[in-house]
């Protein structure tokens, strides 16, 4: 990435824009996913759209490559200077971006108007509609894709903007001609010039509120740091507004019960749900054949049907943190006037979001899975789904430790904990990515989880790259194997590599 260490012009992002459709908006850091949406959005709403970024990788750069949306390589100062479409009427800024980037420079420098995301979000595309907007630590990416398939197919013409690509649309985002726009509210800062959560801007009407952990370990000190933010998300609600949160999840327990009186004076409806507490409850879990479920390849996949009020709900889904995603959904759409019987057979439909256990293929009879999880509680979730998933298979369970939180020993424990609590079968292992700019004392340390997890029995292999770990897997996965890649990054081409060696060798 292009620094630049001179000191650098303070400038305030524009409060409101005056644009038209066919103006030039430009994005710093575009190939980010709720960039890569946002620009999307704004292009089908006739913009002109340019952004950069650098190491790209798919689905977001696929996207936007399929819309023709040019992408320009590093964040240099033409970029801004020498823009092929020219000059841009408004940048909007990602939040990968600091102030001493030789663009964000240049843009300071300039008379350019300039905002974040989430406040453009906010002013150009959410406006006066009703916002749904979904948060939490896990489940954002599932429920809010889940939700926008539901209001859907009520008929309600929904805009939304998913943090990943749903397979029902094709697409992460959609304008949408309806009242209602879905969002994923992300607790992560803004941009470097506004150091707040994303989802302050967002416009909250509704909100749903899955759970609250400590994550984010680079913006965030603790678990009471992140709970602030998910404070100051629920006293964003309007007067009459409406809060679904799982009433399982202790820390949004507390959150209720520190704002019982404020959420009370401003007649804000709150619902809650979940697997042992709540006004909406799911029982009786089990996993069971749903037909037509699956890739291509797959005629039959494990769904999970439960018990709600007397009758009996399947969905597509398996674990117990799908059941509260379909939950969390029953219970918004229940509130807001149509009945369960009619949401419950919609959910069925629902076919998913890419990257979140999305099988790529069967080469050679092994089953390759893509997952996002990166955060311990939810590693542990998908690898214990998956095994379930496929009881008669050996599923190896490939991690990367790639975010931000995963690459510090923050949860040096919890990462052992989340494997060993999983029954892992097999666990292999690369490097941790890119330690370069973090302290010694803060790396996540891979010795050290080796030896817990030798020390409980666990089959853990750690390798030196990606190549060693696909020709490992090609000698001893046998057809009938699962493979599950985790990952929130690229992951040097791992998917494909896997793909095209295993069909090779069979």
């Amino acid at each position: 990435m292009e620094q630049n260490s001179k000191p650098v012009k303070e400038r305030k992002p524009t409060k409101s824009f005056d644009l038209k459709p066919g103006d030039h908006i430009h994005f710093m850091g575009i190939c980010g996913t709720a960039m890569a949406s946002l620009a999307g959005l704004l292009h089908s709403q006739g913009y002109k759209i340019t952004g950069s970024d650098q190491n790209v990788y798919p689905p977001m750069s696929t996207q936007l490559e399929s819309l023709g949306i040019k992408i320009l390589s590093g964040y240099k100062r033409e970029n801004l200077t020498r823009n092929p479409v020219g000059t841009p009427n408004l940048v909007i800024v990602g939040n990968v971006i600091s102030r001493n980037f030789e663009e964000a420079e240049a843009l300071l420098e300039s008379d350019i108007p300039f905002t974040s995301l989430p406040q453009a979000m906010g002013q150009i595309v959410i406006g006066r509609r009703h916002s749904v907007v979904v948060a939490g630590t896990h489940g954002k990416t599932t429920t809010t894709a889940l939700n926008s398939y539901v209001a859907e197919s009520l008929g309600l013409h929904p805009g939304f903007m998913v943090g990943g690509i749903p397979k029902n649309f094709g697409q992460s985002y959609r304008f949408g001609s309806g009242d209602w726009f879905i969002i994923e509210g992300d607790e992560y800062d803004t941009a470097f010039f506004d150091k707040v959560p994303k989802f302050i801007h967002y416009r909250p009407r509704s909100v749903i509120l899955n759970s609250v952990e400590f994550d984010h370990a680079d913006i965030y000190r603790d678990l009471d740091h992140v709970k602030e933010a998910f404070l100051m998300l629920i006293d964003l609600i309007p007067e009459g507004g409406l809060l679904i949160a799982c009433e399982d999840e202790e820390t949004i327990r507390d959150l209720l019960s520190r704002r019982k009186e404020s959420l009370a004076k401003r007649n804000v409806k709150v619902v809650t749900f979940g697997l042992t507490r709540g006004d909406h409850r799911a029982e009786n879990l089990e996993a069971v054949p749903v037909k037509g479920l699956g890739s291509k390849e797959q005629a039959l996949r494990l769904g999970t049907r439960f018990s709600y009020r007397g009758q009996k709900i399947d969905i597509p889904m398996i674990g117990s943190y799908n059941v509260k995603n379909a939950l969390a959904t029953i219970a918004l759409w229940t509130e807001l006037g149509h009945p369960a019987s009619e949401i419950a057979p919609r959910l069925l439909g629902f076919e998913g979001v890419k990257r979140r256990q999305e099988v790529l293929g069967t080469p050679g009879g092994v089953t390759v899975i893509e997952d996002f999880a990166h955060h311990p509680t939810a590693v542990r979730e998908t690898i214990r789904t998956v095994q379930m998933q496929y009881p008669k298979s050996h599923v190896f369970s490939i991690f990367e430790a790639r975010s931000a939180t995963s690459r510090r020993n923050v949860f040096q424990d919890e990462y052992a904990a989340a494997f060993i609590d999983a029954g892992t079968q097999s666990l292999l292992l690369p490097p941790p990515f890119n330690l370069a700019g973090l302290k010694e004392a803060d790396r996540f340390s891979t010795d050290v989880l080796l030896k817990r997890l030798h020390d409980s029995k666990v089959d853990a292999v750690l390798f030196d790259g990606v190549d060693s770990i696909v020709k490992n897997v090609i000698s001893r996965a046998k057809p009938g194997d699962v493979v599950l890649v985790m990952s929130n990054g690229g992951f040097d081409g791992i998917y494909q590599k896997l793909l095209s060696s295993l069909e090779s060798v069979r």
